[in-house]
């Protein structure tokens, strides 16, 4: 399986939670600059929300850049 880890050549987001009984695990890098990691459910579902809202996609669409 290849590397899915962002890097600031192939920016994006990656999440992981291989089992139910594992804390999920997350890591975003955007094209801006900007980058985060994440450790525990919780954690990750902020990491998320926060990139999905000023990051990624959000550039493309006019969003805030931080």
């Amino acid at each position: 399986m290849a590397d899915l880890t962002p890097t600031p050549d192939r920016p994006g987001l990656h999440v992981s939670k291989p089992s139910p009984n594992t804390p999920a695990t997350g890591s975003a890098v955007c094209h801006c600059g900007a980058t985060a990691t994440a450790t525990g459910d919780s954690q990750v579902k902020a990491l998320v929300e926060g990139y999905t809202a000023n990051h990624g996609a959000a550039h493309r669409d006019g969003g805030p850049r931080r």
